[in-house]
This record gives C-alpha cells, sequence and structure tokens, in this order.
C-alpha cells in the first residue's frame, strides 16, 4: 500500500476505565482498515526490471522464451562472445490494469497463487464479512 493515511476523528469509548483499552480499539480498526481497502477499488503494482543478458547466439531462442513467459520486453540486441551473463537493475513500479477483486484476472490470479504460497485461504475474504452485525 503506498499513500495511504488512516485519521481517526472520533471515538467512543466505554465507560469503565477497565473496559477501555487496546482490545476495544485495536480489533475494531482493524475490521475498518480492511474494509476500507476492499471498498477503494485496489490495484496491484508490479516491479519492473531493466535486465542485460549478455549470451552468445545459440541461447538466444531460450532467452527469448524467457521473457516471453515473464512479459518482457527487448529493446536492443547485439551479438558478443562467452558465457551468457545477466544483470538486473530495478527500474520502477507498473501499476496492473486489472482488478485483484474480479474473479478470473490476472491480477486476481496472481492474488491466489501468493495467498497459496503463504498457506492463506485462497479466496479473499468478502466484504460481507466485515459488515457490523448489530
Amino acid at each position: 500500500m503506498r499513500g495511504i493515511c488512516f485519521e481517526v476523528c472520533d471515538v467512543v469509548l466505554h465507560a469503565d476505565a477497565i473496559h477501555r483499552g487496546g482490545g476495544q480499539v485495536i480489533p475494531t480498526a482493524r475490521t475498518l482498515i480492511y474494509a476500507s481497502q476492499l471498498t477503494a477499488k485496489p490495484r496491484l503494482l508490479e516491479p519492473v526490471y531493466l535486465v542485460e543478458i549478455q549470451a552468445p547466439e545459440q541461447t538466444v531462442s531460450g532467452i527469448y522464451g524467457v521473457l516471453n513467459q515473464k512479459r518482457g520486453h527487448v529493446f536492443q540486441e547485439m551479438q558478443r562472445p562467452g558465457q551468457a551473463f545477466p544483470q538486473c537493475f530495478f527500474d520502477h513500479w507498473e501499476m496492473m490494469m486489472s482488478d485483484p477483486l474480479e474473479a478470473g484476472s490476472q491480477a486476481s490470479q496472481l492474488v491466489t497463487d501468493i495467498r497459496k504460497r503463504k498457506g492463506l485461504k485462497e479466496q479473499m475474504t468478502p466484504l460481507s464479512e466485515f459488515e457490523e452485525k448489530l
């Protein structure tokens, strides 16, 4: 998350001092922040790297295959002798245009894969779970 600021403007706490504290405020604030993230039309940012690969001519087809799998683009091609030697430099962050909350989108699939890898439930918690039940 970037450029996020949550300001607590007004809080109504329990009248009894024993019931006031982090145990009352923190779970409510956490739920509020999760729900606000889901309603704010979230987007994923992906890192973009500049990669320079010096490689012999016979390995170029394999390099192109890997770059195409990773949505890479070739800006310049020059022949060099010797072993393959890659160098990566971080360039910038780029926003993915697909919606991570829309089932079947590329961003949604990426979120699902990350959640699976981290051992979380594959489906994100729906917004209705954060609504306060009176």
